[in-house]
């Protein structure tokens, strides 16, 4: 196998890292919007980057699915590589799930959805306190833990990986193959 299959290709690796950091912003973003919100619009910015990592999501996900991704060393066990596969798909629902989910319960909002005060976003119909927007507001939150678990553990297992058991799967993501 040429080494160039053994890495992602540059688009997956920019929306992979673009992605993950837009992702890491908005659960700060999330979690600290009360005292953020005193510094600067701090809630209209992550419902901003809500609707950017939906889009972008959207295109990551029809690139991965048009692009395989490069298979994990013959060294990783298995069971790791069904739990790497589950955890990436589980990755994907949530990219879409969680903006999704905002965008809905933020429609019952009294102001208008902006895109980074750019155009503002057509919201849907429902109501506030209806049981749509209450199920989708706790699903925002219990998801939005969930995603924060996950990442740790993400980035827990990449580094394992890279530093406990250096075989290149944080590489795979990383850098281009030689000559790519």
């Amino acid at each position: 196998m040429t080494e160039a299959l053994l890495h992602y290709n540059r688009v997956a690796r920019t929306l992979h890292w673009t992605i993950g950091a837009l992702v890491l912003t908005n659960l700060i973003l999330g979690i600290f919007h009360d005292p953020l919100g005193e510094l600067f619009p701090a809630m209209p910015i992550h419902k901003s980057i809500g609707f950017l990592v939906l889009a972008l999501s959207l295109c990551r996900l029809a690139w991965r699915l048009t692009h395989p991704a490069p298979p994990l060393p013959a060294s990783v066990p298995g069971w790791e590589q069904r739990a790497a596969r589950g955890l990436h798909w589980t990755f994907y629902a949530l990219m879409i799930a969680m903006p999704l989910t905002g965008w809905i319960f933020s429609s019952a909002g009294k102001y208008p959805l902006s895109f980074f005060f750019l155009f503002d976003i057509p919201k849907f119909a429902v109501e506030k306190g209806s049981p749509i927007v209450a199920g989708a507001h706790s699903a925002h939150v219990v998801l939005g833990f969930l995603w924060a678990a996950l990442l740790v553990g993400h980035v827990g297992a990449a580094l394992r990986h890279h530093f406990i058991l250096r075989n290149g799967v944080l590489t795979r993501m990383w850098r281009s193959a030689p000559g790519a």
